[in-house]
């Protein structure tokens, strides 16, 4: 991970940590960082209670999880629980480098498969590229409040419509992008940092 960082990042400054509390020690005593990494066994992180407890006490600053673990339902989760990405460490030199990279400039970074799963191991994020252009304009404001973690009903009152209608709006947007679940469509719209025209 450090050869990875020093390579893409040049003028890095690395601080290393052998625990959770110490490197929260480390962020509370800077203020800020432009980019925590935790490892999702390392002492203290506790699952992802570290990493819910890191995002609370600072929000601003991206969290990236690395794990020798290729569970793509682990990775999801840990996108669930707020972190910015998922790199395993089994991940070649330079996908490493282009996920710090991606998170660095505010996009979520995911392995295609940890969104679509076995059945789609090979999905690229040019095929979900592809399937969001097919999402109408309506399925993509759905899926864009959906993305900031509204409800149904918030969803529907945010709209002006039914809640039947944005029902039948999610299930459409989970055919087309070939998910199944609204968190697999969330990850998959913030993998391509998503942008909804108003």
């Amino acid at each position: 991970m450090r050869h990875a960082l020093t390579q893409s990042l040049p003028n890095v400054t690395i601080i290393d940590a052998a625990s959770f509390d110490e490197a929260k020690v480390v962020v509370d005593r800077l203020g800020t960082a432009d980019l925590v990494i935790l490892d999702l066994n390392m002492p203290g992180m506790n699952g992802f209670t570290g990493l819910a407890a890191m995002r609370a006490a600072h929000p601003l600053v991206p969290v990236a999880m690395v794990s020798a673990t290729t569970d793509e339902t682990v990775m999801r989760r840990a996108i669930e629980f707020g972190a910015a990405g998922f790199i395993p460490k089994s991940a070649p030199l330079e996908t490493i480098a282009e996920a710090i990279g991606q998170i660095l400039e505010g996009q979520v970074w995911l392995p295609p498969a940890a969104v679509y799963g076995g059945t789609e191991a090979g999905t690229s994020r040019q095929e979900i590229a592809k399937r969001l252009r097919e999402l109408t304009p309506q399925q993509l404001k759905v899926l864009s409040m959906m993305s900031q973690g509204l409800l149904n009903k918030q969803i529907a009152f945010e709209l002006t419509v039914g809640e039947a209608t944005v029902k039948a709006h999610v299930t459409a947007i989970l055919k087309k992008l070939g998910v199944h679940s609204r968190t697999q469509a969330v990850i998959a719209a913030r993998l391509l940092d998503m942008k909804t025209a108003e």
